[in-house]
């Protein structure tokens, strides 16, 4: 529950300073002008973290308007601020007793009753305040985090699904979801270990998590030991493949692909894989069988086409060449790539206005690329160490 606690911390340290974007009922109601000095300095006192200046503005402000909604609204969050926590309850009811629908006070008693660890109570504030016309924007959020504690799993992870899904840019979100499919993951494996050891179900799986984490050497012995318990399974050969693939044992990888393709004549992925590897060892006519019956299974993947554009190329076919690159390039416009080939096809073919422009394209896309990639690498170092939740 700590980490319940540390988000409800960090919620409400930003309240004080933002209340104006957050709270939106201000001057709804008769008499709010008396207040609203005292509403004034009391934002001014929590922007200077003087909250116990803040709270006897709000308290001068109820002896003029003893049952005014946004004053106690604000009294309220003040004494989540403080960790006052019943006190802020009592306050967010005095609300509710006056306007059961006043705007985001469901949430906030959530966030309160999730801060005092009963789970159970948050989960039907951030329920009703739902239901509202315009709920807190954290409030799908901090109902996933009652859920899970709750043990109520699957739903947290809808909630957080429907959240990504209406903002994806919701970063706490993403990081949530990715810990409790992580910690999902793990407790799984685990579970798997705990039945056996030795099992087909465990080497497969940690083949694929060493793959992941680009440990092949690891992975493949995983791979090895599946089969050896499961000969007969499919799939494993082609993982194979893509761990030697990635390390550039082309032989190897080629050596399972193929019996990979013996399990699955058409699968497009693995031709496209021997494909590559035929482009790469110069074997232009090999290649051009597998990439096509990739390209009848994966039409719009762009590497299909590059991989064409290498091939026909290489076979001394400029006009082929040519219209599979386009292609390329309009499936991925990031990609350098087909630009610069398209700039040796059009050279080579002594159009050099049209290969000068291939290489601008390609140029201007390269540095883009860099550029983002050093951007990125800077925010890494930059980026402070963030305090797990």
């Amino acid at each position: 529950m700590l980490r319940i606690v540390r988000h409800f911390i960090a919620l409400t340290l930003g309240w004080s300073l933002p209340c104006l974007l957050l709270l939106s009922a201000e001057g709804r109601l008769a008499g709010q002008a008396a207040v609203d000095p005292f509403l004034e300095r009391a934002r001014n006192f929590e922007a200077q973290q003087n909250l116990a200046a803040a709270e006897e503005q709000y308290k001068q402000a109820l002896e003029i308007s003893p049952d005014n909604p946004e004053v106690l609204k604000r009294l309220g969050i003040l004494y989540q601020t403080e960790a006052r926590l019943q006190d802020s309850l009592g306050a967010f009811e005095k609300v509710l007793a006056l306007q059961p629908q006043y705007p985001e006070i469901n949430f906030f008693m959530g966030v309160s009753y999730l801060a005092l660890n009963n789970s159970e109570s948050a989960i039907r504030a951030f329920d009703k305040e739902l239901a509202t016309a315009h709920p807190h924007p954290k409030c799908r959020y901090y109902l996933a985090l009652a859920l899970e504690s709750e043990g109520r799993i699957g739903e947290a992870i809808t909630q957080l699904d429907r959240l990504v899904g209406e903002k994806p840019k919701q970063a706490d979100a993403l990081y949530e979801l990715a810990r409790i499919h992580k910690n999902a993951s793990l407790r799984a494996i685990q579970m798997l270990h705990d039945l056996d050891p030795d099992s087909f179900q465990l080497h497969a799986l940690m083949g694929e998590v060493y793959a992941d984490e680009e440990r092949y050497a690891e992975a493949i012995q995983e791979y090895r030991a599946a089969l050896g318990k499961r000969p007969e399974a499919t799939g494993i050969h082609h993982a194979i493949g893509i761990a030697y693939w990635a390390q550039n044992h082309l032989g190897e990888a080629q050596n399972e692909f193929l019996l990979a393709l013996k399990e699955d004549p058409g699968n497009a992925m693995t031709n496209l894989y021997l494909g590559d590897i035929a482009v790469k060892q110069a074997r232009f006519n090999e290649a051009l069988d597998y990439l096509q019956k990739a390209e009848g299974g994966q039409p719009r993947l762009e590497q299909v086409h590059l991989l064409l554009g290498k091939c026909y190329h290489g076979l001394n076919q400029p006009d082929k060449a040519k219209t599979e690159l386009l292609e390329a390039a309009q499936e991925d416009p990031t990609d350098a790539e087909p630009h610069y080939l398209l700039a040796l096809v059009y050279r080579e073919a002594n159009d050099a206005d049209s290969s000068a422009r291939e290489q601008a394209v390609f140029e201007k896309l390269s540095n883009s690329a860099k550029s983002k990639k050093l951007e990125q690498a800077q925010r890494t170092i930059k980026r402070p160490q963030e305090e797990p939740h």
